[in-house]
């Protein structure tokens, strides 16, 4: 027997003008987005915008029903539209901003577990790492470079062969 460590390195921004300018443009487009979530049952609003390798942008926010498992997260709402529009475009970045309606969260908020594993086959897919920023809806940022910082070991098409 063995261990295995398993390390993630996180960046973390104080705030969005420290970020490329194409960055901040992603996370105003996610914070935008946010206002517009559907979520009156949790009132828990988060937004996403993601950069595809063309450039362009694709926003989406989190879409609640009373049937709770009906809903659906922002980052996939973004990421299924994305691949619905343009199927063969990878996603380059993928920005996040969550907090609860009416109220400031400064505390970075990642992609729950099965966003994350979407992510985690949007890169398998396109062979590409997806750069990933989250947020509250104000204060610093985290960045990580892959899904695999957030999601080690992830389950993948490859198990099923």
């Amino acid at each position: 027997m063995f261990y295995k460590q398993i390390k993630s390195k996180v960046q973390v921004f104080n705030s969005i003008g420290e970020l490329e300018p194409k960055d901040a443009e992603l996370i105003h487009k996610a914070l935008a987005a946010r206002l517009d979530a559907h979520s009156p049952y949790s009132d828990f609003q988060v937004g996403a915008a993601v950069r595809l390798a063309n450039n362009d942008i694709i926003i989406g926010n989190n879409q609640e029903n009373s049937s709770y498992p009906a809903g659906l997260c922002a980052e996939r709402v973004a990421l299924f539209y994305a691949s619905a529009v343009y199927p063969e475009e990878p996603v380059k970045t993928l920005a996040v901003s969550a907090a609860p309606k009416g109220q400031t969260n400064l505390q970075p908020v990642p992609p729950c577990g099965s966003c994350r594993q979407v992510i985690a086959e949007f890169e398998h897919k396109f062979k590409m790492p997806i750069k990933i920023y989250f947020m509250g809806n104000s204060g610093s940022i985290m960045a990580v470079n892959s899904i695999e910082c957030l999601l080690p070991l992830a389950f993948n098409k490859s198990f099923l062969r």
